[in-house]
């Protein structure tokens, strides 16, 4: 607490994350306080280290704000216990330097200054205001950081419980100690002193070390401008919650479309790093932020509902929200970006989603495995042409291959009749988008609940065993969770188990009910078999409209065939991370090691790797910005690999074929690479 006394005032840079411990990491910190504090035989407790860049001093002035490069958790939680303790003690002093007055003076303020100056501790924008009128009793900002708000209640209640443990409190507050760590910022290297700091307390989000990476070394007036213009507006626009949740994710997308390749949720900040060796880092800088900052736009309107256009908006919550279906995010957000700069029309733009829609509901229907979907989106860029946007959209999704294919009408016809629809994470929405389809005047579906026309009981009644006929136990355990037996209602208690007859004449019955998936109910005189059937052959048909898949003529596959080959045709040049010097001498060995190994091998350049050849492609090589990614086309579980270099990207998404990864990244490490390779081949060899 002696470091907290001495220093003026504490400031977190803008390129710091915001606060953000939980209420597990403050119940420790809360326990360990009492613990200590309780116990005299223990004289310190050590909570970790603050480091900080501060002028030239190698130890704390009483005058320069110090610039905290880690520890800011620590110090904001400290001052929240400390500020909750000011108020429970008010005027008394139960521990010597522990009433109101004294913990504000030496810990919270520097009663003597204004302004900006008058705080101990400086946060960041989102934090900033909240914190200063916790300190000054004032009514929070509209806009109160969340975790401040929530962990001073936590503390002041935790003070409140142990009211007559204030003596234990304020002695453990008193026996913390931090280590603290001064840096020269001419001399040290703070990015990298940060990141290898970042295996202690909560760990930082892929966003957060992205945005240190970007900010942290630029001059101050250059972090202060990018910042306050490109990435003050995403985290408001993001919000505090979805921020910490959402960012990385959007990252994620953001990376694939820009390098084509889908990157684990673990490695953003690498892939990152990687990527942003194509920027110039003093003048290219604004460019990257400002790219990311016009793909989060898109992000915002799709995925947190900040779409404005009402002909866009509801397409979004269709696929998006209700749907959940993120996987799609590479291919929109390119999209969004087109439609944002005027290549695609809006028309054409609400076109497109709707058939992604239609792709991804129809797969789900088919219950078509989904492992291939991060990679069908990833690269479906490829395949855009861009002044026949919609027609090379129709011919990519028509001529996909049959693990990745958009099912046709009949099959998906057939699977939406028999399907169980009642137990599937997506039964509202199918439920609205059939009630609404073709209407202006749309229905409130959540207003009504989900109807088993044919009950669910067990125990039937004679009227229905009779409407059944003698095999209704088999017509029950069948059609019960089908399209043709389900429906929406408003009087689903009232419906109970009675009989068809009853359940459609009553008041609020089939017959007076106002849906449009009633219609054939209303119809019916009987509920069996040949009744459930029908209908749903009827309401079949309509989602055929509802989720179409657009047919493609012979003549515009064969034109957009055409220019799928000619996508194909590449070189060695159109992999410019092979100019690196080290990368290209790993590649040219590994190169001449793997054909010789058969007579047979084929070598064939591709956009995104370089795929090595005998009956079909036995290891592709990704060329990397410093090391190549060799993907090997074998499941995980038949790699021999005693050294355990390999890496199981099953379901993954990345570029190249199969299920096992290596970064080769040393020449030495060749005859050991090639082994493995060797696996591959003979395993495509005895196959064939």
């Amino acid at each position: 607490m002696g470091f907290l006394h001495k220093a003026s005032q504490f400031v977190i840079p803008i390129y710091q994350r915001n606060y953000s411990w939980d209420e597990k990491q403050c119940q420790q910190l809360w326990e360990d306080i009492l613990r200590v504090g309780s116990n005299s035989d223990i004289g310190v407790h050590f909570i970790g280290s603050i480091v900080y860049v501060e002028g030239g001093q190698s130890q704390v002035t009483l005058q320069a704000p110090l610039l905290v490069i880690d520890g800011q958790q620590r110090l904001t939680t400290i001052s929240l216990i400390l500020e909750a303790l000011a108020r429970a003690v008010g005027d008394s002093e139960p521990v010597e330097g522990f009433s109101a007055e004294k913990i504000r003076h030496n810990y919270l303020t520097n009663s003597l200054e204004k302004d900006e100056r008058f705080y101990k501790l400086v946060l960041s924008d989102t934090d900033k205001d909240t914190l200063k009128a916790l300190i000054k009793g004032n009514d929070y900002p509209l806009a109160a950081s969340i975790k401040i708000r929530e962990n001073f209640d936590y503390f002041a209640e935790q003070i409140k419980l142990n009211g007559k443990h204030i003596n234990e409190i304020c002695n453990g507050l008193a026996k913390l100690m931090i280590v603290d760590i001064s840096l020269e910022r001419n001399q040290d290297n703070p990015q990298l002193i940060f990141e290898s700091m970042n295996s202690t307390g909560k760990a930082l989000s892929q966003a957060d070390l992205i945005r240190n990476f970007i900010l942290m070394g630029l001059e101050p007036e250059l972090q202060n401008s990018l910042y306050a213009q490109y990435w003050r507006p995403m985290e408001l626009e993001f919000g505090q919650e979805a921020y910490g949740d959402e960012f990385d994710a959007f990252m994620r997308h953001y990376l694939t479309i820009k390098t084509g390749d889908v990157p684990r949720v673990s490695e953003v900040y690498e892939a990152f790093k990687e990527y942003s060796t194509k920027f110039d880092k003093e003048d290219g800088v604004t460019d990257l932020v400002a790219e990311i900052r016009k793909y989060s736009k898109y992000f915002v309107a799709m995925a947190l509902g900040g779409e404005t256009n009402p002909a866009l908006k509801p397409l979004f919550k269709d696929l998006i929200q209700d749907l959940n279906y993120s996987v799609a995010y590479p291919l929109l957000l390119e999209l969004y970006a087109d439609y944002d700069a005027g290549t695609l029309t809006e028309k054409e733009f609400g076109t497109a989603i709707k058939l992604v829609e239609s792709y991804v509901f129809r797969r789900s229907i088919c219950e078509i495995p989904t492992n291939s979907m991060n990679k069908t989106f990833a690269e479906f860029s490829r395949y855009l042409v861009k002044n026949d946007y919609l027609n090379s959209i129709y011919a990519h999704f028509y001529s996909l291959p049959s693990y990745r294919r958009f099912p046709g009408n009949e099959e998906f016809r057939l699977a939406f009749e028999t399907k169980d629809l009642y137990n599937i994470y997506s039964r509202a929405y199918w439920l609205r988008k059939m009630e609404n389809f073709g209407k202006k005047e749309l229905v409130a579906v959540e207003n009504y609940t989900i109807e088993h026309i044919l009950p669910q009981n067990p125990n039937l009644s004679a009227e229905w065993k009779n409407d059944l006929g003698d095999n209704w136990e088999e017509i029950q355990a069948k059609y019960l969770h089908t399209l043709g037996n389900l429906t929406l209602t408003g009087y689903n208690s009232e419906y109970s188990d009675k009989p068809f007859k009853e359940k459609k004449s009553m008041k609020g019955g089939f017959l007076q009910s106002p849906l449009t998936l009633n219609e054939r109910v209303r119809e019916a005189e009987v509920w069996n078999e040949s009744s459930i059937l029908e209908r749903a052959a009827f309401l079949s048909k309509r989602a055929i409209e509802i989720w179409p898949r657009f047919e493609v003529d012979a003549g515009t596959l064969k034109k957009f065939e055409a220019v799928k080959s000619a996508a194909s045709n590449y070189t060695l040049a159109d992999h410019p991370n092979l100019e690196r010097q080290e990368v290209r001498a790993l590649f040219d060995a590994l190169r001449a090691e793997v054909l010789a190994l058969d007579s047979n091998i084929s070598e064939t350049f591709l956009k995104y790797y370089i795929a090595f050849k005998a009956e079909t492609n036995f290891v592709d090589v990704i060329p990397k910005a410093r090391w190549l990614r060799l993907s090997l086309n074998l499941k995980f579980s038949e790699i021999d690999d005693p050294r355990g270099i390999a890496t199981d990207v099953t379901g993954k998404g990345r570029w190249g074929n199969g299920d096992v990864s290596i970064n080769f990244k040393k020449i030495d490490e060749l005859p050991y690479v090639i082994g493995l390779i060797k696996q591959s081949l003979s395993k495509q060899l005895s196959n064939s």
